[in-house]
């Protein structure tokens, strides 16, 4: 640690108020629901196929067959009406968060957390599973697009990357729930009590937003700027520098009413002057993000790190995990599942400081080179039959991934572009995440068998991480201790000497 530098668990204390905490844990249960979803019919899955089907149990309802009758097919095409959902709520949530906040996008979106889960858990019928199974996709399509853009913008600086990270700590722990109930609950009816939870975690953060504040970037950009200052005094405390954050805004916010601001302190945090023309700025949409040349590079960026994060092959290991091992451990599959990721729910929250002690690319790079080796180590261990290699190097896979491509890609879109385009630029993102993740979760059963079971595919995944890594090597910039888009890309120097 350089002088004069303070220790990360100083500032952090300093930093972190409790309006603070509950703030971004609030927020964060959309990405929780996001995992929560992901893994929610791994379990249960002969259970609710009727695979599994128990002759002396009574249905939860006169009306609610005990288990839905299908196919493997059928389950499949289930279960990626999820990823389909995602993709649509992805594509919407980043021009709706820049034109109407960060906060409306959330309200709106726990809605679809809530209505989803009743369809998933009262259907009769395999239609309306998968219906319930598109809204809950689209509410958490859309979480994973805005929630971390508003972590960002809340987080203290000096601790954006340690903030950043609670997105993908909370789809963690979403998994972990979801995988421990069903290895409790996937009998008779009760899986149908596993797909309520959701909805009720989703009512709960409906109700819980209301005391949460719009972005205080975003109304610096959209709104009063002072009234912004305000709302950000309320999250750092009255005793906290404000100056350093507000101008790194580069909104010209006049100080002569900071008396004024002092005494708005109660007001509730929902309300807020109303629009400021002269402090407004045009939102940047999707395909304007694209077609623009100053933004093409960072979308170029942030969609081949979300790329990266799932042609790595981390899904291969959530959600067909318990296929892999059962020959290593066959009484105990269902465990490991819960077992391996309970690890890259440690491994993240533990790595969480990484990115902003060694960077971000940093983080992101030794991630994939870990997943890389473990994937040539796993291939080798599944193919010769090396049963303590195998499960060696599926730990391992998972630590590497809690590194760097668990949660660092979420907070990218916010530090590469500026507040006008990051809606777009992470709807691009999340897009390319949701279609890798389909590729993975479709395709990776099928190649793994026509390349004869033996562990052959994890060659292709290291194939993959060479690749991905060699091009964000050459095409990512570090966007660690960088004060904004501008002097990531080194355009602030070159705009001076314009001027």
């Amino acid at each position: 640690m350089a002088r004069g530098e303070e220790p990360l668990h100083r500032s952090l204390i300093r930093d972190t108020t409790p309006y603070l905490c509950y703030i971004l844990l609030v927020v964060a249960l959309g990405p929780l629901l996001f995992g929560f979803h992901l893994a929610e019919l791994n379990a249960p899955q002969d259970v609710i196929t009727c695979v599994k089907k128990s002759t002396h149990s009574a249905a939860l309802h006169p009306k609610l067959p005990q288990c839905i009758s299908m196919n493997t097919d059928q389950f499949a095409v289930v279960s990626s009406m999820y990823t389909l959902g995602g993709l649509l709520g992805a594509l919407a949530a980043g021009p709706l968060c820049n034109k109407y906040g960060r906060l409306l996008t959330m309200q709106l979106t726990t809605i679809f957390s809530v209505i989803g889960p009743v369809f998933e858990s009262s259907a009769p019928s395999i239609g309306l599973l998968a219906f319930g199974r598109v809204l809950s996709g689209v509410a958490s399509g859309s979480a994973v697009v805005v929630v971390p853009i508003y972590i960002s913008e809340v987080a203290p600086p000096k601790e954006k990357g340690l903030f950043g990270a609670l997105t993908q700590i909370m789809v963690n722990m979403g998994i972990v729930i979801a995988q421990v109930l069903g290895y409790f609950l996937s009998r008779d009816s009760l899986w149908r009590f596993i797909l309520a939870v959701a909805g009720g975690i989703g009512i709960f953060q409906l109700l819980a937003l209301s005391l949460v504040p719009e972005s205080p970037k975003w109304l610096a950009e959209h709104r009063n700027p002072q009234h912004a200052r305000h709302v950000l005094r309320k999250m750092r405390g009255r005793k906290a520098d404000l100056d350093e954050e507000v101008k790194a805004w580069n909104i010209d916010s006049s100080r002569e009413d900071i008396a004024e601001e002092e005494s708005l302190l109660s007001a509730p945090p929902g309300s807020h002057p109303g629009p400021n023309p002269d402090a407004a700025s045009d939102t940047v949409g999707i395909f304007s993000a694209f077609m623009n040349p100053s933004y093409r590079p960072a979308l170029v960026a942030v969609v081949a790190v979300m790329i990266a994060q799932q042609l790595t092959g981390i899904n291969s290991i959530v959600m067909y995990s318990v296929s892999l091992l059962s020959a290593l451990l066959p009484t105990k599959a269902a465990l490991l599942t819960v077992a391996v990721s309970a690890l890259n729910l440690v491994m993240t929250t533990l790595c969480a400081p990484l990115s902003d002690k060694i960077g971000r690319k940093t983080c992101i790079l030794l991630s994939i080179a870990g997943m890389g080796t473990s994937s040539i180590l796993l291939a080798i261990g599944i193919g010769e039959g090396v049963k303590i290699l195998a499960a060696i190097a599926t730990l391992l896979f998972v630590a590497s991934f809690a590194v760097g491509l668990g949660p660092v890609p979420f907070i990218l879109a916010n530090e590469l572009v500026g507040p006008e385009a990051v809606g777009a630029t992470q709807s691009w993102a999340l897009a390319a995440n949701w279609i890798a993740t389909f590729v993975v979760s479709q395709f990776f059963p099928i190649l793994n068998k026509a390349m004869g079971e033996r562990g052959r595919i994890y060659y292709v995944f290291a194939g993959l991480a060479l690749v991905l890594g060699a091009f964000i090597t050459w095409w990512v910039p570090e966007t660690k201790g960088k004060s904004g888009a501008d002097e990531v890309w080194g355009r602030k120097e070159a705009r001076q000497r314009v001027e």
